[in-house]
């Protein structure tokens, strides 16, 4: 498997700016760094090639390797906890996802300095352990006590003055069973002295090799210590109760401030937590009435966080090396390109770390007219998918046996590096937040995802850079940003170039972007969606952390995994989550089209509609006469496949929008999306349903501008067909050209 990998920390920069580099060398060996840019990353022999250029930067040269650590899990520390006396108890309200997990799993631990004492879940019994000078006791409660997806409020008590070591559990719901409280106590026989200074773990402990393990698995909620075990009852509540207040060392309550890592302590010490690994937020906790599902409406009922052993923020790597870009270097992808060993064929000794070279930061300094907008959102919801190796119905789906890469069977035996939004954890809820600081296997060149189709079709970043590749050939000049970019620096960014044309999957966007690319058109900027599938879920940023997108997959849509009722809005930004189309702002408004369809066998052809030959539209097939378009390509072998838009008014598709061509002909395979029927229909594959099909759309906008849409990820893999002579390369050049050229369109007159 691979013998080296890395991330930078950030994936967009401007001439002259930095970023650090994280290497990691399995074997501790020396390897050699450099910067390449990457003109084609597909290495499908039917197109150009795989293609990199060696860039000079001050990083090229040897370095001395280390293999380096990724600690996955989520969990809250709290340093230096004051107010200890004689007694010691903890209370929170616990909903354990794996109680019978084969690994012990903490819920609670306190680190003092001649002992500690944890809650903790060993073989499906909850278990509290003291460790002192003299050794460590134990007292349990039986498995059948916790039950999965099932709310207890737990209580456990050290208290050395009464000589008691007591833990009890009380069923916070009388469903599947009516159960009393479990209580049991022994006499506590280990010296155990509380003191001032100690540390508080929530869903962890630490370790003697200086990591953080044994992560719970669930939601907890207000999670309390107090000095009095008789309150236990009370010490749940939120707001604290005035009478217990003189009683408490740390009262969190996880409904405050929602959008940060920071666990708010209500109690009289205010002794405010960490929250590490982005344990998931916005989370319904045991008094969740259903009434609200907006957690910014009923805070007191989102007093839950969601822990879980494969989360994970910053993989944390030590940085290897510092890159600072060169005051000219051009905007467009490019990659740190890191080889250990002698054997330069073999692609484990080697890893291509991407990185997009943005415009400078202020306006007017570049000469482009064209700016490609690098999808890098989707990138991170595909982010070390894994879904080749655990969805059992994937290759029925494909239609095909799957063929498994390196990436895909290292992924699985390093499970730290995480998952991707398309995932679920390892207790069955679905990953909401994904972060591009940790090695992303498959956002690189070479690499052919199993969700392309026809075995030697590309999916995402390689995809892309068919259309980077074709802009070379062209010998166009443009600039490229990412999602991040547009997200931060909105119409700002946008605003001056000529046309924005898209990569092949814009699946994801905020709000700050949807606006910004609205803001664009509406003052005449030109868009060409050189995709399928744009538009489609809203996403949230965090506003401290880098690097990160949260999704909230609600209501409708084609999803691997769907958010538990209440959770559907985004814990980042209190925006409710889930389609665009959901919201009223459906990717019909923006491209004309909108996803209808998906299949990963085959890709199929266009063919030429009758408003193809209307006048407006003549520069878009000047010296094209061919009534069948596209049936060829890289990509399933056609230009129509993957993923499919289509026209619809209803949904917000301009009525004086062009339907140039439509795909026809698709498998059984590509089958409609769900929010596109109300009842199970009877027909929804390509073989049956006239609505499987992509619509390629042009129609002009206010102030001059216009929009130009494919309606199909596979479009941009038959653009090299036939060394770049043929009917898809011609007809993208002819409106990129036309696109580019000052002269304003004329939106056509009333009744047209």
């Amino acid at each position: 498997m691979f013998t080296i990998l890395g991330y930078t920390s950030e994936i967009s920069v401007a001439p002259g700016e930095s970023m650090t580099c994280h290497v990691s060398a399995e074997n501790d060996q020396r390897y050699q760094a450099r910067v390449v840019r990457i003109v084609n990353g597909d290495c499908n022999p039917l197109g150009p090639g795989f293609r990199v250029v060696h860039v000079p930067t001050a990083i090229d040269g040897w370095y001395n390797g280390r293999r380096q650590r990724t600690d996955a899990g989520s969990y809250m520390v709290a340093r230096n906890i004051a107010g200890m006396r004689q007694a010691v108890a903890f209370v929170a309200n616990v909903w354990p996802t794996l109680p019978g997990w084969r690994l012990p799993q903490v819920v609670a631990h306190l680190a003092t300095a001649d002992g500690s004492v944890t809650l903790g879940i060993d073989a499906g019994a909850l278990v509290l352990t003291v460790n002192g000078a003299g050794g460590s006791q134990s007292v349990a409660l039986p498995a059948s006590v916790l039950l999965e997806r099932e709310w207890l409020r737990v209580v456990a008590t050290v208290d050395p003055a009464a000589q008691v070591l007591m833990l009890e559990a009380v069923p916070l719901r009388i469903f599947p069973l009516l159960r009393a409280p479990f209580r049991r106590s022994e006499a506590l026989t280990v010296p155990f002295v509380p003191d001032e200074g100690g540390d508080f773990y929530l869903s962890a402990r630490p370790l003697t090799d200086g990591t953080v393990g044994h992560h719970f698995n669930g939601k907890i909620e207000a999670p309390t210590l107090l000095t009095d075990s008789g309150m236990g009852d009370m010490a749940t509540a939120r707001p604290v109760p005035q009478r217990l207040l003189s009683h408490i060392m740390a009262a969190w309550d996880f409904s405050r401030e929602m959008t940060g890592t920071t666990a708010i302590d209500v109690g009289p010490r205010r002794q405010h937590a960490v929250l590490v690994n982005l344990p998931a937020r916005a989370m319904t906790g045991s008094n969740w009435s259903g009434q609200s599902h907006d957690w910014r409406q009923a805070p007191l009922e989102y007093g839950a966080i969601h822990f879980h052993h494969d989360d994970l923020y910053d993989a944390g790597w030590d940085a290897a090396f510092t890159l600072t870009l060169p005051a000219d270097m051009p905007s467009g992808a490019y990659a740190v390109h890191v080889h250990a060993g002698d054997n330069t064929e073999d692609a484990t000794n080697e890893d291509y770390i991407p990185f997009f070279v943005r415009p400078p930061r202020h306006r007017g300094a570049t000469s482009a007219k064209l700016l490609f907008l690098a999808p890098t959102n989707a990138y991170l919801a595909y982010a070390n998918d894994s879904q080749v190796l655990v969805d059992r119905g994937a290759e029925i789906g494909m239609g095909r046996l799957l063929v498994l890469q390196h990436a895909d069977v290292y992924l699985h035996r390093h499970p730290e590096l995480c998952a991707s939004l398309y995932d679920k954890h390892a207790d069955g809820s679905g990953v909401c937040y994904s972060s591009r600081l940790r090695p992303v296997l498959n956002m690189r060149p070479r690499y052919h995802s199993w969700l392309g189709s026809h075995g030697s079709a590309l999916y995402q970043y390689n995809a892309d850079t068919h259309i980077l590749a074709w802009l070379e050939h062209e010998g166009i000049t443009f600039d490229v940003a990412t999602d991040e970019d547009l997200h931060r620096d909105g119409l700002g960014l946008l605003d001056g170039y000529r046309a924005v044309m898209t990569g092949t999957h814009p699946e994801y966007h905020s709000t700050a972007m949807y606006d910004a690319m609205q803001a664009y058109l509406d003052r005449g900027g030109r868009l060409m969606y050189m995709g399928g599938n744009g538009w489609y879920w809203r996403v949230a940023f965090h506003a401290d952390l880098p690097g990160v997108i949260e999704v909230r997959r609600a209501e409708s849509g084609t999803r691997t995994w769907e958010s538990a009722p209440g959770e559907s809005y985004h814990s980042f930004n209190d925006e409710m989550g889930g389609l665009w189309r959901r919201i009223g702002r459906a990717p019909n408004q923006i491209a004309g089209i909108g996803f209808v369809a998906q299949g990963f066998d085959l890709s199929s052809y266009y063919r030429r509609r009758p408003d193809s030959e209307n006048p407006r539209a003549a520069f878009v097939f000047a010296g094209v006469r061919d009534e069948i378009i596209g049936d060829f390509g890289l990509v399933g072998g056609g230009a129509a496949g993957v993923e499919l838009d289509a026209y619809n008014k209803l949904l917000g598709s301009p009525p004086h929008a062009l339907v140039l061509a439509s795909s026809e002909n698709h498998t059984p395979l590509t089958m409609l999306t769900p929010e596109e029927f109300l009842v199970t229909p009877a027909m929804i594959g390509g073989d049956e349903s006239d609505k499987v099909h992509a619509d390629m759309v042009f129609f002009e906008t206010s102030n001059g501008g216009a929009v130009f849409s494919t309606g199909s990820i596979a479009w941009a893999g038959s653009l090299s067909w036939n060394g770049y002579d043929n009917n898809i390369r011609r007809i993208t050049g002819n409106v990129l050209h036309r696109f580019l050229d000052a002269a304003p369109f004329a939106a056509p007159g009333a009744g047209a």
